[in-house]
């Protein structure tokens, strides 16, 4: 049996230590070094056996700590943080711990040395987490304050309802019926995107076909009738694209209220005159506006917006040859609105969720729609702190009432 070399168990742990090992005497003279450390600064053998260690230290660190002291009282065992220089003076972090050795002829110093950058780096990484959760939990604590101020804004019948609910009870109520809202929303999200796309879409490139064939006979008059279609499709795109971008704006808290003094009868005026171009044959739209004083002040955009959709259906939903009436009136503090239709009115077991995104009444059959509308209404209604109201009977007509505070 082969006698054990304590000297070459030594060797081969200098050698093959995952740690860079520098030996240097007492004036900082590296006169030996393993493969590690020559790796981790960029140096061979020799070269390394020319540098002190002040030639792997960044000049900057150089002024604020002096070698020869650091040498001559070395830190026994214990792991100092400090920046080390590569030989193309790129610098990075290392841990090095120091111990003293005993020669037959002088004093040495073992230094070693383990490259952290990667540890700095999930470090940094720790601390960027921290810092962004800090910041995530004073966001949260602003929106628990605002919460809690808007609780107490509530009625005493809907406060009294919550003291009463158990909080699992609750937290279990609330899941359950969000995931229900969300599959019911994507299911009708689904239902109207590919009907409301796929119908004009196809009418395109029917029309568009057709138009080709009859260019080669100059059928003009058919040619247009299809080139209106085209029109009309694409119009009815661009109206479904408005409704998304529009409750992408009011989910995103974009639209704000700029209130300013408005004339409300000409507001309304304009807006017939600009609408009557989608009524039905026959239909008649009448207006009993303000008597004392025209100017309100309130958001004359917004407000345009809600009468222009809420009108719009009365035209949709309602036969030819049917009124349309508009009233308004104010006080020293609000502004009410009218408007009644004799169309198909709404089902009573629709109406109670008529204001719900992507949600159509069942008595519509093919008319044309995303369910956005009167969503969208109505969260422009809350923008200017009002109410909106409605009172309908099937098959006899609607009345959506609107109260705007000026």
């Amino acid at each position: 049996m082969r006698k054990i070399n304590h000297s070459e168990i030594l060797e081969g742990m200098f050698t093959d230590a995952t740690e860079g090992i520098i030996v240097c005497n007492t004036l900082g003279h590296i006169i030996l070094s393993n493969p590690r450390a020559q790796m981790m600064f960029g140096y061979d053998e020799q070269e390394m056996n020319k540098l002190t260690l002040e030639n792997l230290m960044p000049p900057d660190l150089l002024t604020e700590n002096n070698t020869g002291d650091y040498l001559k009282y070395p830190l026994i065992g214990v792991g100092t943080d400090l920046l080390a220089k590569k030989r193309d003076d790129t610098e990075f972090p290392v841990e090095i711990s120091l111990s003293n050795l005993k020669s037959k002829s002088q004093m040495l110093t073992v230094a070693f040395i383990m490259d952290i950058t990667e540890r700095k780096k999930k470090d940094d990484e720790l601390r960027m987490t921290n810092e962004k959760l800090k910041k995530t939990s004073f966001k949260l604590s602003r929106l628990n304050q605002e919460l809690e101020q808007k609780v107490e804004e509530r009625t005493l019948e809907l406060a009294e309802m919550i003291r009463k609910l158990t909080k699992s009870k609750k937290e279990a109520d609330a899941a359950l019926e969000k995931e229900k809202e969300l599959n019911n929303l994507k299911s009708r999200f689904i239902s109207t995107a590919s009907h409301e796309f796929r119908t004009p879409l196809a009418t395109i490139m029917s029309s568009v076909s057709l138009t080709g064939k009859y260019a080669e006979s100059l059928d003009k008059e058919k040619m247009i009738k299809h080139i209106e279609r085209v029109k009309n499709s694409v119009n009815h795109l661009t109206d479904i694209l408005n409704d998304f971008l529009s409750l992408d704006k009011l989910e995103e808290g974009v639209v704000v209220a700029h209130p300013e003094n408005v004339g409300i009868n000409g507001l309304v005026d304009e807006i017939i005159e600009e609408i009557k171009g989608i009524a039905k044959d026959g239909q008649k739209i009448t207006y009993e506006g303000l008597k004392n004083g025209d100017e309100v002040y309130v958001d004359g955009k917004i407000l345009r917006n809600i009468m222009v959709n809420l009108i719009s259906n009365a035209i949709k939903y309602s036969n030819e040859n049917s009124p349309i009436e508009i009233k308004s009136k104010s006080d020293q503090h609000f502004l009410y609105v009218d408007i009644r239709d004799k169309g198909i009115g709404i089902p009573y077991d629709d109406q109670p969720h008529i204001f719900d995104r992507f949600y159509r009444a069942n008595n519509i059959g093919n008319m044309q729609g995303t369910g956005l509308g009167l969503n969208i209404v109505k969260k422009y209604v809350e923008i200017l702190a009002g109410e909106i109201s409605f009172k309908s009977i099937p098959d006899k007509g609607t009345k959506f009432s609107l109260k705007i505070p000026i």
